[in-house]
């Protein structure tokens, strides 16, 4: 079942980015755990804090705080930006090295054809409708904008079913390969324009 194969190798190259998340976020934790065990650090940056705030302590005391939670929040910002980029770098360098990633080798399928720029735009487009959105989503939760959040939340649903469900369709192209003029087909099968007819899955 052509849909069937798709959908797997997609699953397969998630659960890769899903490792990579998780990886990212023990490392953020450890980063803002190393922020708060940090006693000599906060101890002189509160103490500075207080001399100069003319006695106004709980003002010092919240500027502290907001400090260390700005920094929190740029860690877990800055984690995202790395799951953002690499999961692009293995879209693109794969299909452009390939044709074809982890999930879609193990599968049978290629993304034709692979010329770089084509990759690049593919790879673009997985990985806002996969990732990208999604992690806007959360980075403006995190910064307290729970409004946009949910509306970008929603944007990101769209976007993914917008490039996953045209796969159902007879042509079986998802946005990606309509945008970036690819098609994804069975190892070994030839090329749009070329005989025998291709079989894009």
């Amino acid at each position: 079942m052509p849909k069937l194969r798709r959908a797997v190798a997609w699953f397969i190259d998630f659960a890769l980015v899903l490792t990579l998340a998780s990886l990212l976020a023990v490392l953020t934790f450890h980063r803002i755990a190393a922020l708060v065990t940090d006693v000599p650090g906060l101890a002189v940056h509160g103490g500075f804090d207080l001399l100069t705030s003319h006695g106004n302590v709980v003002g010092a005391s919240e500027h502290l705080g907001l400090s260390l939670w700005d920094k929190a929040v740029l860690d877990v910002e800055e984690a995202f930006g790395a799951l953002i980029v690499a999961t692009f770098l293995y879209q693109w360098g794969c299909l452009a090295l390939a044709g074809r990633t982890l999930g879609k080798g193990l599968l049978g399928l290629r993304v034709s054809p692979s010329a770089p720029r084509r990759a690049a735009v593919r790879a673009a487009v997985t990985t806002a409708a996969d990732i990208a959105v999604y992690a806007v989503a959360c980075m403006l939760l995190i910064e307290g904008r729970f409004g946009l959040s949910v509306l970008v939340w929603a944007v990101a649903v769209v976007v993914f079913l917008l490039n996953a469900l045209p796969v159902f369709s007879p042509t079986r192209r998802s946005l990606a390969d309509r945008l970036a003029g690819t098609a994804v087909t069975a190892l070994g099968v030839s090329t749009p324009g070329a005989t025998p007819p291709v079989r894009t899955f």
